[in-house]
């Protein structure tokens, strides 16, 4: 999992050129991490086909939510070239849109879930789908009012599941009330 180069925003003729070198290199294959919003960098569907097209980069986590770019690639993927969903909030969206999966931090809390929807989508249950999808969605908005990972963590430790909520710095652990708000909104998964 490699992220689109981030502070220089070298275009899309800069980052296909980077994702080319890592794929010549590379002993594994490559899955490219899009996240704008924390790279400056937005890749285009046109720059993640050609990319695709390689035999070593084999997918693509997507975490630019619901845009054109996600419409169009989910639309006409490469052969072999997984698109993966990457904001959990939207996870159930784009799996209906054609997503293979997802590499979500909301899946550390509630794995089964997030795999039970990925297999609605991918049985074509869209009931059970969108309810599952509702659910997840408003369980990722809770664990993602502070910066991610800390109220996942904050949550997890309350559970007994890890042994602290730290996190590095420049992080700093959830509040006390992001931490609480997420696992009401995660025992009362209806409301």
């Amino acid at each position: 999992l490699v992220t689109v180069p981030y502070f220089l925003r070298p275009g899309e003729r800069g980052v296909a050129a980077h994702f080319e070198a890592l794929a010549e290199e590379t002993p594994v294959p490559l899955v490219i991490y899009h996240i704008p919003y924390r790279t400056g960098q937005a890749v285009g569907a046109d720059t993640l086909r050609r990319l695709g097209a390689h035999p070593m980069i084999v997918g693509v986590k997507y975490a630019a939510g619901i845009d054109q770019d996600a419409v169009a690639l989910l639309g006409d993927p490469p052969a072999g070239f997984e698109v993966l969903g990457g904001d959990d909030a939207f996870i159930s969206p784009l799996l209906a849109l054609g997503a293979a999966g997802g590499i979500l931090a909301s899946a550390h809390l509630e794995t089964a879930s997030f795999a039970e929807l990925a297999d609605a989508w991918h049985a074509g249950d869209g009931t059970r789908a969108r309810t599952l999808g509702h659910r997840l969605a408003r369980l990722s908005a809770a664990l993602f009012t502070e910066p991610n990972p800390t109220v996942l963590k904050g949550v997890l430790h309350a559970q007994g599941t890890i042994p602290t909520p730290d996190v590095r710095l420049p992080l700093v652990p959830a509040s006390a009330g992001a931490v609480s708000q997420a696992r009401l909104v995660a025992a009362h998964p209806g409301t």
